[in-house]
C-alpha cells in the first residue's frame, strides 16, 4: 500500500473515531489556548487527522488521493529509500506549520478550534504544481480545468484575503501557510524545480 493510502486510511480510521468518541475529539482537535496554556503542541499535529463532517473529509482525502501519487514519485526520485519517511515528515511538518499562525493568532481564545488535514494536503497539492504547473486542476462548480499555476495564484490569493477579512470557518491561514510550506520546501530540497517551472509555464497558451 502506498505511503498517501496508508494516511487517507489512517486519517479517516481518527476521524470517524473522534465523531463517536467527544473525549478523543475533544483531547486531539487544535484548541490554541490549550495548546498555550497546558502545553498541548500535539494538538498541532493531532488535529490534522480530525475533520468536521463526511464531506470535509471527502474532499480533503480526495484532493490527497489525486495529487498524492505524484509527490510519492518525485519523493522517490530525491530520497530513493528513504522516500517514505521523507514523505510522512513532509507530510507533518506542513500540518504542524501551517497551524502555528492560528496558533499564535488565537492562543488567548479559549473559544477557537481548528482541525483538518488542509494544511498537509495544501502542501502535497502545491508541490505538484511546481513540478507540473499546466496540468489541469478540476472544480465541482467549474467544468473545464483550470491550469495549476493559475489556479495556485487563485487559490493564494483568495485564501490570504479571507484570512484578513476572518468571520468565516474556515481556517484559511492553514490553506495559504500549507501550500507555502509545500512550495519552498521543494524549492529547498531540489533548486532546478523553479527554472522548470519557468520554462513550462512561459510555454503556455490560453487557446
Amino acid at each position: 500500500m502506498s505511503i498517501t493510502l496508508i494516511i487517507i486510511v489512517v486519517t479517516v480510521i481518527i476521524s470517524v473515531a473522534a465523531w463517536n468518541n467527544y473525549s478523543l475529539m475533544d483531547r486531539w482537535i487544535m484548541n490554541p489556548y490549550q495548546v498555550a496554556s497546558r502545553g498541548q503542541y500535539y494538538r498541532l499535529i493531532t488535529s490534522g487527522f480530525l475533520h468536521a463532517d463526511w464531506g470535509h473529509l471527502f474532499f480533503n482525502m480526495l484532493s490527497l488521493y489525486f495529487f498524492g501519487g505524484f509527490i510519492e514519485q518525485v519523493f522517490g526520485l530525491l530520497f530513493n529509500n528513504n522516500a517514505p519517511v521523507f514523505l510522512i515528515g513532509f507530510y507533518l511538518v506542513a500540518i504542524l506549520v501551517s497551524d502555528i499562525p492560528s496558533f499564535l493568532k488565537h492562543r488567548y481564545d479559549p473559544g477557537y478550534n481548528s482541525l483538518g488535514a488542509s494544511g498537509g494536503v495544501s502542501a502535497i497539492i502545491f508541490a505538484a504544481i511546481l513540478f507540473r504547473p499546466l496540468t489541469p486542476i478540476y472544480l465541482y462548480f467549474i467544468p473545464i480545468g483550470i491550469p495549476g499555476f493559475i489556479f495556485g495564484a487563485l487559490y493564494l490569493a483568495y485564501s490570504y484575503y479571507e484570512s484578513r477579512r476572518g468571520g468565516s470557518h474556515i481556517n484559511h491561514d492553514a490553506h495559504f501557510y500549507g501550500a507555502l510550506f509545500g512550495v519552498l520546501f521543494m524549492i529547498v530540497i531540489y533548486p532546478a524545480v523553479i527554472p522548470s517551472f519557468i520554462e513550462q509555464i512561459a510555454g503556455w497558451r490560453p487557446f
